[in-house]
Parts: C-alpha cells; sequence; structure tokens
C-alpha cells in the first residue's frame, strides 16, 4: 500500500521492528491516531480479477485459475493469492491521504513494512467490507511513521484478512518544481477532480469498534510434512524475472499510479537509477516461491516484510530476484513453522525481514 510518489525502496524505517516505534528521538504526534473508518462500499472480488492479479504477480499455483485445483485443495471456487488484499488495501490508504491526512506532501509517501494475516482465502463472489484504523504516528526526524491496520470482513461478517502497513511521510514539505511539473505531465489521473474530501468515501467510526468473529482456519495440504522438517532446514532456492511490462501490468492490476515504476524521468527524480520494481510485486512473488514450496496457498497465516532495497528493471533485459528461505521455528502444538525468507537482485537484499507463520500437514 504505497502512495502516490517515492518508492517503498528508497527510504528505510530506523533499523527497529516497525510496529514498536518508542525508541529516543520518536515521539507521537497529536490525532488522527486512533481513528477508525469504513469504507463506504464493499470491494466484490471477481473471478477475473483474481486470474489476473495471479498473473501480474506470477502465482503460478493452480488454485489460483482453476476451480478444479482448488478443489483439490477443499475449496469450492478458485482462490485469490496470498497478497490480493494489497488491491484492497491500497485503495483504503489512498483514500485516507486524500481526505484524512491531508497534511502530508503526497510526492513524498513511501511505505516501509506490510504485513498479511490470513485466516482464508478471498474468494469469487465475496464481498469485503473494511475497516481502517490509524494505529499510530509517530515522529522521527522530519518523517512521520504512520501505522495503518485495514481488517477485512466478508458478507457473513467474519474476519477474513487483516493488513497492517507502515507508511512514511513527510509534513509540510516543500514540493520541488521539476518534481510537481513530472507529476502534472506523466501521472496517471485516475481520479476524479472534485473534492475527495467531501467524496464520502471513507465514513468515520464513533465509539467501540463492532463485535466480529475470524473465519475458521481452512485445512492446509501441504507437501512438506511438518514431522519431516527440522529448524535449520534451508527451502529450495528459486528465481523470478521482471521485465518493464511486468511493472506496467501490476501497476494496472493493483492501482498503484506510481510512475517510478515505469517513467525513467520520475524514477530519476528521487534518486534512482531506473524504473524499478513494486515493493508489493516483489512481496508477491515470494509469496508465489513461498507456495511452490507448500504446495498450498491456504497454508500461509501471517505473511510480514520490511523493505529495504529496489530491484532496477533495464529496458533491454530482465531483472532476476533470487529466492531463499530456512525454518527459523517448529511449532508442534499447532503443526506449524517459522519460516525467513530472503531476496536479492544483483546483489542487494530486497527486504530487511522477511517472515512467514505457515501450517503444514
Amino acid at each position: 500500500m504505497a502512495g502516490i510518489m517515492g518508492s517503498e525502496q528508497t527510504m528505510t524505517a530506523p533499523e527497529t521492528d516497525a510496529p514498536a516505534m518508542e525508541s529516543p528521538g520518536i515521539a507521537a504526534t497529536e490525532s488522527p491516531a486512533g481513528r477508525r473508518f469504513l469504507v463506504r462500499d464493499p470491494y466484490h472480488v471477481g473471478r477475473e480479477k483474481v486470474r489476473e492479479f495471479a498473473r501480474a504477480v506470477q502465482n503460478s499455483h493452480g488454485a489460483h485459475h482453476s476451480d478444479a485445483d482448488a478443489h483439490r485443495l477443499g475449496f469450492e471456487r478458485l482462490i485469490a493469492p496470498p497478497t490480493f488484499s494489497s488491491v484492497i488495501g491500497m485503495a483504503a490508504t489512498n483514500a485516507l491521504l486524500d481526505s484524512v491526512l491531508l497534511e502530508y506532501d503526497l510526492a513524498q509517501v513511501l511505505q516501509t513494512d506490510q504485513t498479511f494475516e490470513l485466516r482464508r482465502p478471498f474468494l469469487p463472489g465475496d464481498a469485503i467490507r473494511t475497516q481502517v484504523i490509524i494505529e499510530s504516528i509517530r515522529t522521527f526526524g522530519d518523517n512521520d511513521f504512520i501505522c495503518v491496520r485495514a481488517e477485512m470482513t466478508d458478507q457473513h461478517d467474519e474476519i477474513v484478512q487483516v493488513a497492517s502497513t507502515t507508511i512514511v511521510a513527510r509534513r509540510g514539505a516543500e514540493i520541488d518544481p521539476d518534481l510537481a511539473k513530472m507529476v502534472q505531465n506523466i501521472f496517471m489521473h485516475s481520479r476524479p477532480a472534485t473534492d475527495l474530501a467531501d467524496s464520502g468515501v471513507l465514513i468515520a467510526l464513533d465509539g467501540e469498534s463492532p463485535v466480529t468473529r475470524k473465519a475458521a482456519l481452512p485445512r492446509v495440504h501441504t507437501i512438506p510434512a511438518f514431522a519431516d522438517l527440522a529448524e535449520g532446514d534451508r527451502l529450495p532456492t528459486g528465481t523470478a524475472r521482471l521485465t518493464r511490462g511486468d511493472l506496467v501490468n501490476y501497476a494496472g492490476v493493483a492501482g498503484d499510479p506510481n510512475p517510478i515504476h515505469f517513467s525513467e524521468e520520475a524514477a530519476q527524480l528521487v534518486g534512482l537509477p531506473t524504473v524499478v520494481a513494486h515493493g508489493m510485486l516483489t512481496m508477491g512473488l515470494t509469496a508465489d516461491y513461498l507456495t511452490s514450496w507448500l504446495g498450498d496457498p491456504a497454508a500461509i497465516e501471517t505473511f510480514s516484510v520490511r523493505f529495504s532495497g529496489f530491484v532496477p528493471v533495464e529496458v533491454h533485459a530482465p531483472a532476476v530476484i533470487d529466492f531463499s528461505g530456512k525454518i527459523k521455528a517448529l511449532h508442534p502444538e499447532r503443526r506449524a513453522a517459522t519460516v525467513m525468507l530472503g531476496a536479492t537482485s544483483q546483489g542487494r537484499k530486497l527486504f530487511g525481514r522477511a517472515i512467514a507463520d505457515v501450517r503444514l500437514s
């Protein structure tokens, strides 16, 4: 859930875990921290949207494309990839920036952390209601670290997934004239020229949060069995390739209009060597790497990443990303494992931390 300009990878948070920002030099700001909003309209999950997102993040498991493959995992119809909620969450975060967090310069908003908590995959036909909570706003130097939580509930009032993100925003900064001109000439005008603060996309909520129950965890059908794993085991390595066309396709499918992912001029104005891949695209590719080992996308319970590097994508050759993984811990009481994940491109680490909790057969 990135903002309008700036890359998820061009600036990183201090070297502490994002939710715990109580170190010296960081102070809480005034409201809107603690405020809650409901996205006015539900998001209706569509079959073809699931398929096109799976193609965009190269999630090749058959259950994302075929009902028959999803049936073998116990689902009635095909299932969305693990990071599909980024589509829903990005729209919610952009609505916050457009109508609530108006004091921030949208040209200098970027993402540092992302966590998904998955109860079950999204299914075609789901009508997803999203409640957005501004959990905290902490100041570090000239930047505010804004932690936003999106709780996604289905038509049965069950929490299906929760997405938490940390974005970094600079308040009241003067916009570079060259950057402003670039935005005018290149930026995708995806919103009507109306006052979004009065559009009613978000509904402010008062009082107690409504009581909801979590969706039941589905049974998993993984290739690795819990009994066959040991702490320290390494996953097979993997690779993925990205072209400029992949970046443009993901931008459209995910609704991310940031021109640093398709414009050389925009990328160089913010100090990047060339066009770079979306952080959430690299996270989606990492989810496919993990799923390929598991054999069941629904086995991923949590997936968390801190972005620290970027993937430059040149015009003449695809970028190559190398993946690795290691079993950090086993949890016999839940037949689960904690997996540390790694991703590099051109020898550069993409994540300061990437970790997933998975359930096993």
